[in-house]
């Protein structure tokens, strides 16, 4: 999203997709983002002890085990932000382009910040640490509202109720396959189709604030990582915890006659990495001239095994793509 709230007329709000993978740090203004972003990246992203320090997207990279991850510091989210309070709307939409979601939250202030900045996020078509609906939805030119279920019974819906939701969205006409016992705000979600499913993890900072019975009792808050930005505590587990999150692997290319270049990988999503995705992220014309390949390492029945381009990639396979001779 571009400009906006209090912007010269064409300054940008969102900064431009840089490395493997996107991160933002969203939260509550004066949590520590920008101290968690410098001490992180390196980037200096203006830190002070007053609100809203940060007024538009700082961007910022790191390495971590060979992965580039660029890190969004974004101006603090207020109360009835997707609603376009103090710039809401745009750092939300900003957060939306995201991989993975990092709200950081003042370990000494009250938890219900979480359910806040959750209730923002959520009210924007964000789920968070959710996974998309298994719902196959077809809208039709005639017919009414069919729908079917594979494999599943429907306890939260019926005929009535789909059909109502459908006719609430101003849908008449349309095909539903259920492949999970979804839930109403599941089918609204599927029918309105602008959500976006990102991975989430709490940061707790500042906890040098607080006592070790106090840190004892947040450690019960499910994706959560407490940290101290000031004092450098805990960043490996934040990174590990990243990169968890991420679910990418490491494909390293071999040049014919060559050893393995160790030191840049091809980073790619761990869901559906295949040999096809992976000559896509190298160079989109790659597969055009694709004969097959060959792989060393765990996805492998032996070293090396020729495969085709559906072959399931895993991490730090070695690749050696083989070109059709013209």
């Amino acid at each position: 999203p571009k400009g906006g709230g209090g912007g010269k007329p064409g300054e940008g709000f969102d900064a431009k997709k840089a490395g493997d993978c996107r991160v933002g740090l969203v939260g509550f203004p004066s949590v520590g983002k920008s101290t968690l972003m410098s001490k992180l990246t390196g980037t200096e992203s203006l830190a002070a002890a007053y609100h809203f320090t940060t007024l538009t997207c700082i961007p910022g990279t790191f390495r971590y085990k060979g992965c580039k991850i660029q890190l969004l510091d974004l101006p603090g989210i207020i109360e009835g932000a997707k609603d376009g309070k103090g710039r809401g709307r745009q750092v939300i939409g900003v957060a939306r382009t995201c991989n993975l979601i990092l709200i950081v939250l003042d370990a000494s202030q009250p938890m219900t910040h979480k359910l806040l900045i959750e209730k923002e996020l959520e009210g924007f078509g964000m789920r968070l640490n959710k996974k998309k609906p298994d719902i196959r939805f077809t809208k039709r030119n005639k017919g009414g509202i069919t729908y079917s279920t594979i494999g599943c019974k429907l306890t939260h819906l019926d005929k009535k109720t789909i059909t109502a939701i459908c006719k609430e969205y101003r849908c008449s006409n349309a095909e539903i396959c259920f492949k999970c016992d979804a839930t109403i705000d599941e089918l609204i979600d599927v029918v309105e189709g602008n959500r976006v499913y990102v991975p989430c993890i709490y940061v707790l900072n500042m906890i040098d604030k607080i006592t070790i019975e106090e840190l004892d009792l947040l450690s019960q808050v499910p994706h959560y990582v407490p940290v101290s930005g000031g004092h450098e505590w805990n960043f490996d587990l934040l990174r590990e915890k990243m990169w968890d999150y991420l679910d990418y692997i490491r494909i390293y290319t071999k040049p014919r006659g060559q050893i393995p270049d160790y030191s840049a990988p091809v980073v790619i999503s761990r869901k559906g990495a295949t040999v096809e995705k992976f000559c896509h992220r190298i160079h989109k014309g790659l597969l055009e001239q694709f004969k097959n390949a060959l792989v060393w390492g765990s996805s492998a029945k032996h070293n090396p095994q020729r495969v085709g381009k559906d072959h399931k990639l895993a991490d730090e396979d070695v690749v050696q793509i083989i070109k059709k001779i013209k």
